[in-house]
C-alpha cells in the first residue's frame, strides 16, 4: 500500500508538471532571472535596416515559487519510495528464508523440491527504486508469494501425511454421555464421560498391492465399541490392534479386488446388522464395474467373504455329553470346530435423473455354528486356562437378548479348605450354552440421495430390512444328564438346563431401519441432522454385532435423532439422542430409555 501511494503521488506530480509547462513557455527562457544581450549585427549589414531586439520579460514571480515547491515535493517522495522499497526488500529477505525452511524439510522428507520457480520469482522483484512498469511489477509480487506460500505449506502437510508409500490418518472422540429412564430400579440411570482414540497408517506398495493396520482404544472384549469410559481410577487405558489387512487389485484386471486380515466392511450395511466399530476378520472378494458414462446403471459389483470368528471343541456336547462332570467343567473330547459367517451382496447403483441416485444392494450372512457366541457370553465360562482349550474365548462384554439356553452344574466337593475340614460349595458352573435360532440372515437396502439447490443441503432416505430365515431353528431342549455321568472322583453334581430370557418364538424375525438425512458435513459451517427409527425383533439379527448404542441388541424399538455442526476443516461436534424400550414392556416395569450424547470430533 506504501508503495502505490508513492507511485500515485508521482503521477499527481508529473500531471502537475505538465500542466505547468505552457506557462513557463509564456514567460520566456530565463537563466536563473537574467535577461540575454542582443547579438551583433552581421558584416555588410545596413544600419538603417537593424531593429533593436526587444527585452525578455521578468519571470512570473508566483511560477518560480510553484516550481521550488515542486522540487521539494519530488525530493521528499523520493526519499519516501527509497525507504518503502528498503522494507519491501525487508520483507521479500523474510519470504525467501521461509521458502529455504521449507525446502530443507522436504529435502528431509525425501520428496522432490521445486522451488526454482519460487526464486526466479522473487528475484525478479530486486531492490529496483524505478518509477514506471517495474515498480508496478514490484507491488505485485508479495501478494503472489504470500499465495505460492500457502499452496505449498498446504501440500507440504499433504505430503508428511503421506510419507512415502504411507499415509497417516486416524481420530479423537470426547463425549458425555448422561441416561434418563429405563427401569423402575433406575438400574440404566447414569452419567459417565467416554473417548475413543484411533489410529490408521495405511500403505500402497506398488499399483496391485495396499494394506494398512490400525489401532484403538476400547474395551478389549466388546468389539462393537471403540469408546472408553473414565471409570477405571486414572489408569492407564489399552489401546490396541484394530485392524490389519492387505488387498490385492491386478492392474490387469481391475475390477478384482481381494483382501484378507481384520480389514473395514467391503460390503454395504447399516448398524441394524453389523455395528460400526465393528472391523470383521477373515477374507473377502470383491468383482466391481462402475462407469459415468452409462446411462442409468452406473456401479455394478458382487462381494463375497468367509469371516472365522471362534474356535470351539466339541461345541455339540451340549446335545451329547458323555463325559463324567470334573473340576474344571469344560468339554474335554470332540475334534475342534470352527465358527464362520459365510455371506455375500449384490450391489447396484443407479443415476436416476441428473438430481437423483439410488442404490439397492442385497446381502446373506449365514451364521455358521453360532452357539459359541451364547457360550463366550456367559462370564462364568469366558475364562480359558491351559487345561481347557475348548473354554479358549474371550468372554464377550455385552447382553445376548436373543433367545438361549444354558447347562449350568452345582457340584459339590469334599475337601479341606485351610486348616478346618468341610466341604467346599462350588454352584451354578456354567458348563454348556447353546442359542435356540440359527442364524441366515437376509438384508436388504434401499437408498435415495436427492440433489438440491444447495451442495451444502443434500437429502438422503434410506430403509434396511432384515429377516432372519432360521428363526427358532436350532431351539430342541437339552435332556438332563444320568446318574452315572454327573459321578467322578468323589465329587457329586446336579445340571440343570435353564432357559434364561424367554422361549423362542419363529414369529419374531423381523427388523427394518429407516432414515433420513439433511446437510454434509464437509466443509466448515456445514450443518446435518438426522432421524432413523429402528424395530428388532428378538430373533431377527445377532444382537451382539449390531448396533451397540441403542437399549438393547434386539427386542428393542429405538429412535435417534443427530444434529451435527462442522466447526473447522478437522472439527465436529455434536448432539444425539437415543429414546427406547424393550418390546412388551410397560411404564409399570420400564420407561422409554433416554440416553444424550455430547461429542466433539477431531480428526487429522
Amino acid at each position: 500500500m506504501k508503495v502505490i501511494r508513492c507511485i500515485t503521488c508521482l503521477m499527481l506530480l508529473a500531471a502537475f508538471v505538465f500542466g505547468l509547462a505552457p506557462r513557463l513557455a509564456a514567460a520566456g527562457n530565463n537563466d536563473g532571472g537574467k535577461t540575454e544581450t542582443a547579438a551583433a549585427p552581421p558584416a555588410g549589414h545596413h544600419p538603417a535596416a537593424e531593429k533593436t531586439a526587444p527585452a525578455a520579460p521578468a519571470p512570473d514571480s508566483t511560477v518560480v515559487i510553484e516550481l521550488q515547491q515542486l522540487r521539494e515535493a519530488v525530493q521528499i517522495q523520493t526519499q519516501n519510495f527509497a525507504e518503502h522499497s528498503r522494507e519491501l526488500e525487508s520483507e521479500r529477505t523474510a519470504l525467501r528464508e521461509e521458502l529455504d525452511r521449507i525446502s530443507a524439510l522436504e529435502a528431509k522428507l525425501g520428496v522432490t523440491a521445486n522451488l526454482a520457480a519460487s526464486s526466479a520469482a522473487l528475484a525478479a522483484t530486486g531492490a529496483n527504486a524505478a518509477i514506471g512498469p517495474t515498480v508496478g511489477a514490484a507491488t505485485k509480487a508479495p501478494s503472489a508469494q504470500g499465495q505460492d506460500l500457502g499452496k505449498k505449506i498446504e501440500s507440504l502437510e499433504a505430503k508428511i501425511k503421506n510419507f512415502g508409500p504411507f499415509s497417516f490418518g486416524g481420530d479423537f472422540r470426547l463425549r458425555d454421555e448422561p441416561y434418563f429412564g429405563g427401569p423402575v430400579n433406575q438400574s440404566q440411570a447414569r452419567n459417565r464421560e467416554r473417548y475413543r482414540a484411533r489410529l490408521y497408517i495405511n500403505a500402497k506398495l506398488n499399483n496391485d498391492i495396499s494394506g494398512g493396520v490400525g489401532l484403538s482404544t476400547g474395551d478389549l472384549n466388546d468389539p462393537i465399541t471403540s469408546n472408553q469410559t473414565a471409570n477405571q481410577f486414572f489408569t492407564r487405558k489399552p489401546f490396541a490392534l484394530d485392524r490389519a489387512f492387505i488387498n490385492y487389485n491386478p492392474h490387469q484386471f481391475k475390477a478384482l479386488t481381494l483382501t484378507g486380515g481384520k480389514f473395514a466392511y467391503p460390503w454395504y450395511r447399516t448398524q441394524l446388522t453389523w455395528d460400526d466399530d465393528i472391523f470383521p476378520e477373515g477374507v473377502a472378494q470383491k468383482l466391481e464395474w462402475t462407469s459415468d458414462n452409462w446411462k442409468v446403471l452406473r456401479q455394478f459389483a458382487l462381494i463375497g467373504f468367509q469371516l472365522p470368528f471362534a474356535e470351539t471343541q466339541n461345541p455339540e456336547a451340549i446335545k451329547t455329553y458323555t463325559q463324567p462332570v470334573s473340576a474344571p467343567l469344560p468339554y474335554t473330547t470332540g475334534s475342534i470346530h470352527q465358527s464362520v459367517v459365510y455371506g455375500g451382496q449384490i450391489q447396484t447403483r443407479w443415476q436416476l435423473t441428473r438430481w437423483l441416485k439410488f442404490t439397492a444392494d442385497t446381502a446373506f450372512y449365514n451364521f455358521h455354528n453360532a452357539d459359541p457366541i451364547a457360550l463366550a457370553n456367559q462370564v462364568g465360562y469366558g475364562n480359558a486356562s491351559a487345561s481347557s482349550p475348548g473354554a479358549g474365548l474371550y468372554t464377550l462384554n455385552n447382553t445376548l437378548t436373543n433367545s438361549f439356553q444354558t447347562v449350568t452344574a452345582s457340584v459339590t466337593a469334599t475337601g479341606t479348605s485351610g486348616t478346618t475340614p468341610g466341604g467346599i460349595t462350588v454352584s451354578k458352573q456354567i458348563i454348556a450354552a447353546k442359542l435356540n435360532s440359527k442364524f441366515a440372515l437376509s438384508d436388504s437396502i434401499a437408498q435415495f440421495d436427492i440433489k438440491t439447490w444447495s451442495d451444502r443441503w443434500p437429502i438422503r432416505f434410506l430403509g434396511d430390512y432384515v429377516q432372519n430365515t432360521e428363526a427358532c431353528g436350532n431351539q430342541p431342549g437339552v435332556a438332563p444328564l444320568t446318574a452315572a455321568q454327573l459321578t467322578t472322583l468323589g465329587k457329586t453334581a446336579n445340571v440343570v438346563v435353564a432357559t434364561v430370557n424367554g422361549a423362542c418364538n419363529p414369529h419374531e424375525r423381523r427388523a427394518h431401519w429407516i432414515e433420513s438425512r439433511f446437510g454434509r458435513l464437509q466443509e466448515k459451517g456445514d450443518w446435518q441432522f438426522a432421524y432413523t427409527h429402528m424395530l428388532i425383533d428378538r430373533e431377527a439379527v445377532m444382537s451382539l454385532f449390531d448396533f451397540s448404542d441403542i437399549r438393547q441388541g434386539s427386542n428393542v424399538q429405538q429412535n435417534r435423532v443427530e444434529a451435527y455442526y462442522q466447526a473447522h476443516k478437522n472439527v465436529q461436534v455434536g448432539f444425539t439422542g437415543f429414546f427406547g424400550r424393550q418390546m412388551g414392556t410397560t411404564n409399570a416395569t420400564e420407561t422409554e430409555l433416554k440416553r444424550l450424547q455430547f461429542d466433539v470430533l477431531y480428526k487429522f
